[in-house]
């Protein structure tokens, strides 16, 4: 085969996969809902199994609907006939699949299973199978051909197994009401887990560390201020600790550029007034956003009252993996 046979090859594959994808949509139907229902009323966990390809499809849907509110977790069915068969409970629904619906494995379990009276669905390809009459709803993923020239190697089935299970997860998702936050509950050490937990509270500097001054000080305090916080910025309040405005690095630019004698200047002469402001309570994503859209590089954290609780700069959201 030449180059251009290996590329129309693959393109080949891709468009029988796609068309299997497509297929599925006319195959949301009663079953389906019914499978929704019964896993939604489950009071323990959904137990997904599969065979060779179809078991490690299988894995990866129990893994999404773990992550996405419904606790699952893979069960081997080899494995299961052999003692494993004891993390299924009766408080339990079993999500088998297998694209012929006549796995031995599975099919072994299926006396068991009924011992137990825990509600089954079957995913796969054949309306008729063993797996399919047994079940308490079946889901249909059948595919007109495999994706593999020789019409053998699981690749058109799998894929659409794989997305009828992402159609199942998200929707039952949806269903039980599942949001944001309990999603990075879930996801608490990856980068998308950091954006949805972290607060402002959690990376602002404050205290000791929170650079302010008043607005009758110098420009040469104001500078002090900033280089002990090192935050390329310092906010400027009243007596009572509320903002008025806030001087940075740019601002001491700014006077240089305009020969203005930094000695003699008042910081309230020179301060940057109406400045961009954040509340502590806000996830630390948006304070990202914030900057971004304003194109600054701190803000200044304050309360219900304007009273300067806290501060943060670009540095702070990059050591947090916020960026």
């Amino acid at each position: 085969m030449d180059d251009k046979q290996l590329m129309t090859t693959a393109c080949e594959v891709i468009n029988i996969e796609a068309q299997a994808v497509n297929a599925l949509s006319v195959k949301i139907d009663e079953n389906f809902i019914q499978a929704c229902h019964l896993i939604a009323a489950c009071k323990g966990r959904v137990v997904v199994t599969g065979m060779g390809k179809s078991g490690h499809i299988a894995g990866k849907i129990a893994a999404t609907l773990a992550s996405t509110g419904t606790p699952a977790f893979f069960v081997h069915p080899g494995e299961a006939s052999h003692g494993d068969l004891g993390m299924i409970t009766r408080q339990d629904v079993v999500l088998a699949l297998s694209n012929s619906g006549e796995t031995a494995e599975i099919v072994t379990l299926l006396p068991l299973i009924k011992r137990l009276a825990v509600p089954m669905i079957a995913m796969t390809g054949r309306s008729d199978s063993t797996l399919a009459k047994f079940s308490s709803a079946h889901i249909s993923n059948a595919v007109e051909k495999e994706a593999c020239s020789l019409g053998l190697a699981p690749t058109a089935s799998t894929t659409a197994a794989l997305v009828m299970g992402d159609a199942l997860a998200v929707t039952l998702m949806t269903l039980q009401g599942f949001t944001r936050d309990e999603f990075a509950l879930s996801h608490p050490g990856g980068s998308l887990g950091r954006r949805l937990l972290v607060l402002v509270s959690d990376i602002m500097h404050a205290g000791d560390q929170l650079p302010v001054v008043t607005a009758d000080v110098g420009v040469m305090d104001a500078l002090v201020e900033m280089t002990a916080k090192k935050l390329g910025m310092t906010a400027v309040v009243d007596v009572q600790g509320c903002l008025l405005g806030i001087f940075t690095d740019g601002d001491l630019r700014r006077i240089l550029a305009k020969s203005i004698d930094i000695n003699a200047a008042q910081v309230a002469d020179v301060m940057t007034a109406n400045c961009q402001v954040i509340r502590s309570d806000i996830l630390a994503a948006e304070a990202m956003q914030v900057m971004e859209e304003k194109k600054i590089n701190a803000l200044i954290v304050v309360d219900d009252e304007s009273k300067v609780v806290g501060a943060l700069n670009m540095h702070d959201l990059i050591h947090a993996g916020i960026v």
